[in-house]
């Protein structure tokens, strides 16, 4: 179930690079987003805020470097199966679903707009984590120690 679950990841960091890549190249074209989703519309609006750039760097840029290390850790984990790789995995999912929470709080409080690219992008994330979580439990579960019966009495007392 475990190998499934990284397959799943796997798939997943593709259509996140996928979407990244789309969102980038549009970007590095200065050409407008398809993007017209009944109440999520504002794509454009995101993509052209002054919110969507790190250090001169657009934040696409950043979701294909992040879902290119995803699809990587799951690819070498599909070889390897060491637990070490499965908890870098988890914690680089969960530096995905916190940036993406901070990225959606900038699209409500901020920009006032919606980008749908940006919200498949943190579902994208959010999967991840759970799946991340699922392959390899945070916390193990504990056998409760065996109870042995009390030692008998080798002599018999005198009483």
């Amino acid at each position: 179930m475990k190998r499934i679950g990284v397959v799943l990841i796997l798939l997943l960091a593709f259509c996140g690079i996928a979407d990244s890549a789309y969102l980038a190249g549009h970007e590095a074209a200065g050409t407008p987003l398809i993007c017209n989703i009944q109440n999520l519309s504002g794509c454009n609006v995101v993509a052209q805020s002054q919110y969507s750039h790190l250090f001169g760097v657009p934040l696409a840029e950043y979701g294909v470097l992040f879902y290119g290390i995803l699809f990587a850790l799951a690819a070498l984990e599909l070889v390897l199966f060491d637990r070490l790789l499965r908890r870098v995995l988890q914690g680089a999912a969960l530096v995905g679903v916190l940036a993406s929470l901070y990225f959606m709080a900038v699209q409500v409080f901020f920009i006032g707009a919606f980008c749908v690219y940006c919200i498949a992008s943190g579902i994208i994330a959010l999967l991840v984590f759970m799946l991340a979580s699922f392959i390899e439990p945070l916390r193990t579960r504990s056998v409760p120690p065996v109870q042995s019966a009390p030692p008998s009495p080798s002599t018999p007392s005198m009483a």
